[in-house]
């Protein structure tokens, strides 16, 4: 049964709010203990069969998901995720400074793009172990990135939203992301059809 836009909307909008409550627990508790809860957002994105962007990317042309399907969960993402964002900086005050410095951080730049590439890495091998069965892609893979200070555009996007800012790093976030994702499919191909 062919899916329809709204559909992938309301699924986009569950993603959204998955990845909202990670990046909530993250603002909140910091590190060390903030990556590793942030991982649950993911694991409820795929196991319940929400819409990411970050997790969809990858899999663009393998998955033959048209270009408007794609453009339209991205879509649903950002706006539900600056939403989601705002809402939390209003229950919660205390998220807003926090938000703010890792707003002062981001740079319109060549390394914030490779940081952006090496997350599509990480959630398109996040993704394809999901896919063969297991979860620890996800438990290992999220923390990795956020430790590593690699850079998530819709996890950007909320944290935006919590500022109640915008940043012209995050469409450098978006193609970064894109971009590691599908080159990470483009060399490993043979890996998604391989089961052991």
């Amino acid at each position: 049964m062919k899916t329809t836009q709204f559909e992938l909307l309301r699924k986009s909008v569950g993603a959204a709010l998955l990845i909202a409550l990670g990046d909530y627990a993250l603002l909140k508790l910091g590190e060390p203990l903030g990556p590793f809860l942030f991982a649950l957002g993911l694991l409820g994105v795929c196991y319940m069969g929400q819409n990411l962007f970050t997790g969809k990317c990858g899999f663009w042309l393998a998955d033959s998901i048209p270009l408007s399907d794609l453009m339209l969960i991205l879509l649903g993402n950002l706006a539900a995720g600056w939403s989601f964002g705002w809402l939390f900086s209003v229950a919660d005050p205390g998220l807003v400074p926090p938000a703010q410095a890792k707003l002062a951080a981001w740079t319109l730049s060549f390394p914030f793009l490779i940081r952006a590439c090496l997350c599509g890495v990480v959630m398109y091998v996040a993704v394809l172990l999901y896919r063969k069965g297991t979860a620890l892609g996800i438990l290992f893979g999220i923390p990795l990135f956020i430790f590593c200070g690699f850079q998530h555009c819709i996890a950007n996007v909320i944290t935006l939203g919590v500022a109640r800012s915008w940043h012209w790093s995050l469409p450098l976030a978006v193609l970064g992301n894109f971009a590691g994702s599908l080159f990470t499919w483009w060399i490993t191909r043979d890996a998604e059809h391989r089961n052991t």
